[in-house]
């Protein structure tokens, strides 16, 4: 079964935004969209995900945020944690599953935070992986 595309117009136009405020949030990775040709095509599941729209059966679509405050971080461990974090996020290409994730670093408390803001599986997965580059 195929799902629908849309075009970031008719995005915008859903979302009642611009179609510059689209594709901020495209470029910005809070809006998943695939790139054919020169234009963006963004798939429905997304955009209903997006805009807090339940799903097919009218269920709430659930998102967690999580924080991960770490104290005391070496270069090395800083590395670890920003390489396994960012790239499970890109590699997270189920429809209706979009998980952002940032990482900030404070060289002068030597710390990281991790935010990370998706489904309830998607978050639990990630903090599976930070958890696991601490132990390491």
């Amino acid at each position: 079964m195929t799902e629908e595309l849309c075009t970031v117009e008719a995005a915008a136009e859903q979302l009642k935004l611009h179609n510059k405020t689209v594709l901020r949030f495209i470029r910005e990775g809070r809006l998943r969209a695939t790139k054919i040709g020169k234009q963006y095509r963004i798939l429905r599941s997304d955009l209903d995900a997006f805009a807090g729209v339940g799903s097919a059966r009218g269920e709430p679509l659930a998102r967690v945020t999580a924080i991960v405050d770490v104290p005391d971080v070496d270069g090395d461990l800083l590395r670890r944690i920003t390489s396994t974090t960012l790239g499970a996020g890109a590699g997270n290409e189920q429809p209706g599953s979009a998980i952002s994730i940032d990482v900030a670093h404070d060289p002068v408390r030597r710390a990281v935070k991790v935010v990370a803001v998706g489904t309830p599986s998607d978050v639990a997965a990630l903090l599976t992986l930070v958890n696991a580059c601490l132990e390491a």
